[in-house]
């Protein structure tokens, strides 16, 4: 996202203003690691992979971890940079920022699309003949009230969301520990850590089984990045973005690993079914009802969380094309409350897409499936820009890299090794027919943005607004010398 106006200078236009706390951030970075996905999807990733589920997730997340970290490296590099998009056109080119922006833009509007789907799908569940449209239509509207006050308003209303997703997990855990430990008794059998080799060992749907879960897995990250487009409106970003980078593990572990383990051991995992949650079964067969409801409202609310950060995500990223010329002009401008209106309007429209394929196909899970993985692919692309620019990175700033205090480890070989598992995912597409289908549909969004960009990309005016921002770039390399010290450009 190229955003070009100076923080330290008053009589510029007005630009976004840094309101996102720490505790902000910190919430922000764990939403984003707990998706729709997880709750919604992991019935059909366990009932595909079986136990071996768990060390799918252990896998994406160790993997995505490098990622975020040559990410924080890159951000910190220079704090004129505001996201990934910004060092991507900064270090491989103007096409790298124009093809990230969009495509990471249509990314979150696929993913934001997915998310009003499940609101739909759980809405229905709690309100039994409810229309379709209306739950989404409500979520639509809410959200974009709330993303049109400020920053701020964002940034507490994602703090919520994420604290009821961890409450939610962290209950999971302790009931299915207390399930557990007491022998609880169902119709499935005892609840035991037994149950997670006992139907078939680990692997029982073997290597093809255990390909299979990172299908839908992969989806469930998504979002992992988002705190890299926080950077334009975070405070002290030197402290806060390294601080929710290095938590990725943990979470992981916690949220994903952790919780994956407990449900397997109190429900086999031959009992899980597509399109179902594992919350919701395992809070049903504890005879919680109120609490098997309360799982449904946590289901809806992370999905509002994962749509809440789409509608931001994609509105900053708009605006920042807008300001290079790569989107309309009127999608640059910012209301008295330092907020893109014009852009959350577009991304609130959009949404509404999802409206129709409520009412288009065999299902609600079907429809879900399909955006899921032209999302994840869509994702894989903008996770390996960040890689290349990483690269890039070390090939052209040398010193750069040798000052910084916040180095991605493993460095240039770790980034081969992410992007063979990348290539891997691509190939566990492949071994499906639904989520074929969908990886064969996504280059079309390639080839449309290669057509758009021969058209504008190398108009004088285009060339003028990237010769500006790189003339910005060297600027604030030079007065990170200044006041805020050598540290702050070796990215502290």
């Amino acid at each position: 996202m190229t955003i070009h106006q100076s923080i330290t200078t008053p009589e510029a236009e007005p630009h976004l203003e840094r309101q996102l706390s720490n505790r902000h951030i910190q919430l922000i970075a764990i939403g984003g690691a707990i998706g729709t996905g997880l709750f919604m999807g992991s019935g059909k990733t366990i009932s595909a992979a079986g136990p071996s589920v768990i060390f799918v997730y252990m896998i994406i997340g160790f993997m995505l971890f490098f990622v975020m970290r040559a990410m924080g490296e890159l951000l910190l590099s220079n704090l004129h940079y505001k996201s990934f998009s910004d060092f991507a056109a900064d270090l491989l080119g103007p096409w790298a920022g124009f093809f990230t922006g969009w495509t990471y833009w249509f990314c979150w509007v696929i993913t934001g699309i997915a998310d009003v789907i499940a609101i739909a799908a759980y809405s229905e569940v709690l309100l039994p003949g409810i229309e379709l449209w209306i739950p989404g239509v409500v979520t639509i509207g809410i959200l974009l009230v709330l993303n049109l006050t400020t920053v701020k308003a964002f940034g507490e209303t994602e703090f919520w969301f994420a604290l009821i997703k961890i409450i939610a997990i962290v209950a999971l855990i302790g009931v299915g520990l207390f399930m557990i430990f007491s022998r609880f008794q169902s119709d499935t059998g005892t609840a035991s850590f037994t149950n997670l080799w006992s139907h078939g060992g680990l692997f029982p749907n073997e290597f093809m089984g255990f390909v299979a879960g990172f299908q839908i897995a992969v989806f469930a990250f998504v979002g992992i990045e988002l705190v890299g487009t926080t950077a334009a409106e975070a405070k002290d970003p030197e402290k806060n973005l390294p601080k929710a980078i290095n938590s990725i593990p943990i979470r992981v572990l916690l949220f994903y690993v952790g919780a994956l383990v407990i449900l397997m051991s109190v429900i086999p995992w031959t009992q899980f079914v597509a399109g179902e949650s594992p919350f919701i079964a395992m809070f049903s067969m504890a005879g919680l009802g109120a609490a098997a409801t309360i799982i449904n409202l946590v289901v809806l609310t992370s999905a509002m969380s994962s749509a809440n950060s789409g509608i931001y995500s994609t509105s900053r990223m708009v605006y920042g094309l807008a300001q290079e010329g790569d989107a309309p002009f009127r999608f640059s401008k910012l209301s008295k409350r330092k907020v893109p209106n014009n852009a959350l309007f577009l991304s609130c429209v959009l949404l509404l897409s999802s409206i129709v394929l409520l009412y288009v196909g065999e299902d609600v899970s079907k429809a879900f499936e399909m955006v899921t993985t032209v999302a994840a692919v869509c994702f894989v692309f903008v996770w390996s820009i960040i890689l290349a620019s990483y690269l890039a990175f070390r090939r052209r700033r040398p010193e750069l890299h040798e000052s910084s205090k916040f180095k991605m480890p493993g460095g240039i070989p770790m980034v081969y090794v992410v992007f063979a598992f990348f290539a891997f995912v691509l190939w566990a597409l492949t071994t499906q027919v639904d989520t074929l289908i969908a990886l064969l549909v996504t280059p079309l969004w390639f080839i449309v943005l290669a057509v758009v960009w021969y058209l504008v990309g190398k108009t004088p005016s285009h060339r003028a607004r990237y010769a500006k921002f790189k003339a910005d770039l060297e600027s604030e390399r030079v007065s990170a010398q200044g006041p805020l010290g050598a540290e702050s450009s070796a990215g502290k």
